[in-house]
């Protein structure tokens, strides 16, 4: 198959981002893929977002506008995905940019192989603004997924480690359609991304990726992530929970792809910790339902899982206390940052090891 047979429906799901959209849009003009049929998801903004989406549509014909009521990110790709017509999906945040290239070479990536690829995902940039200055460095699993391809997420589960990259990806929509795969509708961002990630990853066999960086993510700072959670401390819970239902649903039994899943509610659970207290009204029982869901065994025996966050889950179930140090935890701990040297430089990787030991007690309940 040639390029030319490809349509890619990329879906951008807008509220209120007229400080970022015409970045955004503009990155989708530039593709050296022509072949896109972008779909504006006008969410009920009421800013100058309409406008710029106006705009741009006014000089470029792959534009479509959707003008619907206020129904959160989940509802907008909805809309998105029930209106593509292409034969790959892709999905844009309108305060994100995409490099030149990502559409052409993930193209040719899906058509390199004789078999049908489901999934074609990249790495990406994360991108940190702060005090003027903007910081990118490559996202956490690049350089570290490097088995034979396709393949089924089992056998590469750093995808499911690390952050729910689910715009670093094109889907074939004809199989997300077969599936039935769709976003959860809440109000707001929702954090809906999450069941995402796995509804889609966890059915299919068929995952091509590509080491390279081209999705531009602009990514929270430690403060306003904990700025998050204390606005919204159940919330992540609420999609972890939303998650391993999924997992059960598709009769997921890996280990890899749960230990996957138990260490992201406990950064989950222990950000919320952070930024509220075990006190907070409803956290503790929360937490103590989210660990309960998890395999003693697969956590305690996790590299992975910090000492300290071991004894608060062991703690909070009333299980004996592990025999586990946090000497013992160095290794892993070296492993990480030498991982972010090699990958991000000395700066971030020093700036990464600040936050760890700053916020280490409070993210263990202390």
């Amino acid at each position: 198959m040639t390029q030319k047979n490809h349509l890619v429906s990329v879906v951008v799901p807008i509220y209120n981002m007229e400080k970022y959209l015409d970045q955004a849009l503009a990155s989708l003009e530039e593709q050296s893929f022509p072949f896109l049929e972008i779909i504006c998801v006008n969410d009920g903004s009421t800013d100058g977002s309409p406008a710029i989406m106006r705009a741009h549509a006014a000089h470029d014909p792959r534009i479509r506008i959707i003008d619907k009521p206020n129904g959160g990110y989940g509802a907008a790709v909805n809309r998105g995905i029930d209106e593509a017509t292409g034969d790959w999906l892709a999905i844009l945040e309108p305060d994100d940019w995409i490099e030149r290239g990502m559409f052409a070479d993930l193209l040719a990536l899906v058509d390199s192989f004789e078999t049908q690829v489901d999934v074609a995902e990249s790495a990406y940039w994360r991108v940190f603004e702060r005090a003027g200055e903007t910081l990118k460095v490559p996202c956490a699993y690049k350089g570290r997924i490097t088995g034979p391809q396709p393949f089924a997420v089992a056998d590469e589960p750093e995808l499911l480690l690390h952050h729910p990259s689910i715009w670093s990806a094109i889907y074939r929509l004809a199989w997300l359609r077969e599936k039935g795969i769709r976003m959860k509708e809440v109000p707001g961002a929702g954090w809906v991304d999450n069941p995402f990630l796995v509804e889609t990853l966890c059915q299919t066999d068929a995952i091509a990726y590509l080491d390279t960086c081209y999705y531009c993510y602009r990514e929270d700072t430690t403060e306003k992530a904990l700025a998050f959670a204390e606005r919204n401390p159940l919330l992540p819970l609420e999609r972890w929970c939303d998650m391993a239902e999924v997992l059960e649903r598709l009769g997921v039994a890996d280990e890899s792809v749960w230990r996957a899943q138990n260490l992201r509610g406990i950064t989950y659970c222990c950000t919320a910790i952070e930024a509220n207290g075990l006190d907070y009204p409803g956290l503790r029982e929360k937490v103590v339902g989210i660990f309960s869901a998890m395999d003693p065994a697969l956590v305690l025996d996790d590299p992975r899982i910090k000492p300290g966050e071991k004894r608060l889950f062991c703690e909070l179930l009333g299980l004996p206390e592990p025999d586990v140090s946090d000497l013992a935890y160095m290794p892993e701990l070296a492993k990480q940052a030498f991982y972010r040297l090699r990958m991000a430089g000395p700066r971030f990787t020093w700036l990464s090891v600040v936050d760890y030991l700053k916020r280490k007690r409070a993210r263990e309940g202390r």
